[in-house]
């Protein structure tokens, strides 16, 4: 299968911190007048970005917040042994996680974008 590259659990939690922060503190009845539905439930948070190597044509992540380990087919245009990063983000309603979406980017171009969850 190759290495599976993973993230820190300290930039998941800031980012999770960062989303709570955002609603924190506001009312979330609908019925109260001071509830501002412009502002809507859903963020998208980015937590962090790690180096990768392609490697078998392949790049594994393993995922924060339960969703897994898994394994993304590169383009065979990219050879093995290919640098970029992974980089993962969390998607929040009202600052609950509520999925994750990935990204690798090599050559400054995004090959590999995939959420899990609801993002």
């Amino acid at each position: 299968m190759g290495t599976f590259y993973s993230f820190d659990d300290e930039a998941i939690e800031q980012a999770l911190e960062a989303a709570r922060n955002t609603h924190g503190g506001g009312e979330l009845k609908a019925a109260n007048a001071s509830f501002d539905t412009t502002k809507g439930g859903d963020l998208f948070v980015s937590a962090q970005c790690v180096s990768v190597t392609v490697e078998n044509h392949k790049i594994c992540i393993k995922l924060p917040l339960g969703f897994g380990k898994h394994c993304f087919s590169i383009p065979v245009s990219i050879p093995n042994g290919t640098a970029g990063k992974a980089c993962i983000g969390i998607c929040t309603t009202w600052g609950i996680p509520t999925g994750v979406k990935l990204s690798v980017v090599i050559g400054g171009v995004t090959v590999i974008s995939q959420t899990f969850g609801k993002c």
